[in-house]
């Protein structure tokens, strides 16, 4: 099948620690003190100097991998294994500090609530925008409109501004629109945490046809093993920030399970 995503020795490094003091005069104040190797004028006695280098915490360290058309590929590892940083290198959230990735395809991302709509614009307003990101015309966001509102559940709230919903009811929005608009990668993460099992189920269902049926590339993220067996016909294992493994689903979910029974050392 053909390649649809390629990624390339990529790494993502932040800077932990304070970044400046709130305002631009004291930033420069500091960084020319610092320029002409004087004491910070802005540091605080007996405090540190903001202005010296801070700690580097590595989210991910030279991962590569590749995705092909149909893949439906789960992501696995412990809480700040680097899966979450992952996903927002993949949907152009954020930009690797090292490496670089190749995507042929339109990408549609859900990833925490709170990602992707405009919070002061409404659910219509709001699925118009994200189906032309992805490049479609309003005549075929159109078409999917009502295929969208009645698998969201939320018909008589779709003229409200989303920032009024509740997580489930803007999870419920967000799933829909990313399920249903013209995309050829759909990129999850964490999903169906949030919402009733009736709704969870329902999800998982349309998944499922997704990648069985439409042949849609699907990279999926969730500490439920059930749900990745069920979706996924590959895993990869990440510890750390490294990729410690990129097999068939079931060899990843049985390393996964011995890094938790041994508390992930």
């Amino acid at each position: 099948m053909p390649l649809c995503v390629s990624v390339n020795h990529v790494s993502k490094k932040y800077v932990l620690g304070n970044f400046g003091y709130g305002t631009f005069r004291h930033d420069l104040q500091s960084w020319w003190a610092k320029r002409r190797g004087k004491d910070d004028p802005n540091a605080k006695l007996g405090g540190p100097h903001l202005g010296e280098a801070n700690e580097e915490f590595m989210a991910l360290d030279d991962v590569s991998f590749e995705v092909h058309q149909g893949d439906r590929l789960g992501i696995m590892g412990r809480n700040g294994s680097g899966k979450s940083t992952m996903l927002k290198i993949l949907s152009r959230l954020t930009t690797p500090t090292q490496g670089w990735v190749g995507i042929k395809g339109r990408v549609a991302s859900l990833l925490e609530v709170g990602t992707g709509f405009h919070p002061d614009l409404t659910g219509r307003e709001n699925m118009y925008l994200n189906g032309s990101i992805l490049g479609m015309r309003r005549w075929e966001i159109r078409k999917k409109f009502d295929e969208i509102v009645a698998f969201s559940e939320i018909g008589q709230f779709i003229d409200t501004p989303v920032k009024r919903y509740s997580s489930g009811m803007y999870v419920r929005l967000a799933f829909a629109v990313a399920a249903h608009l013209n995309s050829e990668i759909l990129i999850l993460d964490e999903v169906l945490a949030v919402g009733d099992l009736g709704f969870q189920q329902k999800c998982m269902n349309k998944i499922l046809s997704l990648g069985n049926e439409e042949g849609k590339t699907i990279v999926f993220v969730s500490h439920v093993p059930g749900w990745v067996q069920s979706i996924c016909n590959r895993a990869i294992l990440l510890r750390k920030g490294h990729k410690i493994l990129d097999a068939d689903t079931k060899t990843v979910m049985e390393e996964y399970d011995k890094e938790l029974k041994a508390g992930g050392q």
